[in-house]
């Protein structure tokens, strides 16, 4: 693992704690409306304000723009926690990291103070625009241009996937400011919903995550002021994968907490059914089954916070760790919430137990935030290297 003094962790009595209360608000405001939220396909309102409410919105976010200034493993466990009972809520914390990242990691001290605040008090949310339909794991062939007119800039093209597209008020997006120069003529700018020219596309009917909305993002002429560029010309590129190393852990933690839920679907449901005059869960072909699922969840997750705590320190290996901890996790989360709908047989296979859901929901973890061919590239280079 190369300097592994920097990949140290230890969880604290302050973790445990905030995963306690994460728990408990999960278990009480966000839970009871999982299963509506996936078959309405409707914003986890609920969750939304429970969560602003308590704080855990956005822990990350440091406390000089009034964020909790938490450290990194602290907003695994939240996102982990609240995936635990509905993925979809688990987007709320994940992507106002997501989007607000490149602005904390090069933004100007303005534009932090500008944006930042809204966000730590709940007030606004904030999206990530990288990807387009042509330009996805190849994301440095984007087409979307911004030039520099005056006091402003004027950005032209489409962005696609964004999560939390229309509740988010603000937005992180990379645009060619250089076609000359590839992946060094791409600039990051900060957008907010009001802005002339800026529009949301309807929302994408998906297989799962159904309660985040997802959508394209229109600019026509859409013009911002200058000062809303994140770092120097040419250098958003460079912001995106840097924010990928932070973001990475957290994708990872959102599966952790969907595969957490469906084992523990899993082994209630065993323990209660009974086929052949016993327990399901006395099978001993059941009884390896969870312990595999046991084994691989408590792998992922402690690969997550070495990835994460990683993340403060840096180092060479900082990108294979995050790469790694991102794709063996959601691996991890599509087999065993795969198995857990195994093990409900027939009732797993409908919407009357959360499993089918979780399933769905587990899906999207190897395929957004770079997939996981594309995370394994990234191992694989730099190991080679």
């Amino acid at each position: 693992m190369g300097n592994n003094a920097g990949g140290l962790y230890a969880l604290t009595e302050e973790h445990e704690a905030i995963r306690a209360a994460v728990r408990e608000i999960a278990e009480r405001e966000i839970a009871p409306h999982a299963a509506e939220v996936d078959a309405e396909s409707r914003y986890p309102i609920e969750a939304q304000k429970a969560l602003t409410t308590a704080g855990f919105h956005a822990t990350h976010i440091p406390e000089a723009y009034g964020g909790e200034g938490a450290d990194p493993i602290a907003t695994c466990i939240v996102i982990e926690e609240v995936a635990r009972v509905d993925a979809s809520a688990s987007l709320i914390p994940a992507v106002n990291k997501l989007g607000s990242m490149p602005l904390i990691l090069s933004g100007s001290e303005e534009l932090k103070q500008a944006v930042l605040p809204s966000i730590a008090a709940g007030q606004a949310m904030i999206s990530y625009g990288l990807s387009e339909r042509e330009a996805g794991s190849d994301a440095a062939a984007m087409k979307t241009r911004a030039r520099r007119e005056g006091d402003s800039w004027v950005l032209n093209g489409t962005k696609a996937w964004i999560t939390n597209s229309g509740v988010s008020s603000w937005y992180t997006v990379m645009a060619v400011t250089d076609p000359e120069q590839g992946a060094g003529g791409i600039s990051a700018f900060v957008v907010h919903a009001d802005d002339p020219g800026f529009a949301v596309g309807p929302k994408e009917r998906k297989m799962g995550i159904k309660g985040s909305p997802t959508c394209e993002l229109y600019f026509t002429d859409c013009t911002i002021p200058a000062d809303r560029i994140i770092g120097e010309p040419g250098t958003g590129f460079k912001t995106a994968l840097r924010t990928l190393d932070f973001t990475r852990p957290t994708i990872g933690a959102q599966a952790v907490g969907i595969a957490q839920g469906a084992l523990d679907a899993a082994v209630a449901y065993v323990k209660e059914r009974r086929q052949f005059g016993k327990a399901v869960a006395e099978f001993q072909g059941v009884q390896f089954m969870l312990a595999d699922m046991e084994m691989q969840i408590e792998a992922a997750r402690h690969l997550v916070y070495v990835a994460a705590a990683r993340g403060e320190v840096g180092g060479p290996d900082l990108g294979r760790l995050c790469a790694s901890a991102k794709a063996f996790a959601s691996d991890v989360a599509m087999k065993v919430t795969t198995d857990a709908v195994q093990l409900f047989g027939g009732a797993g296979y409908t919407a009357d137990f959360p499993v089918e859901r979780m399933m769905r929901d587990a899906k999207i973890t190897q395929i957004y935030e770079g997939t996981n061919q594309i995370q394994r590239m990234v191992i694989a280079r730099s190991l080679l290297k």
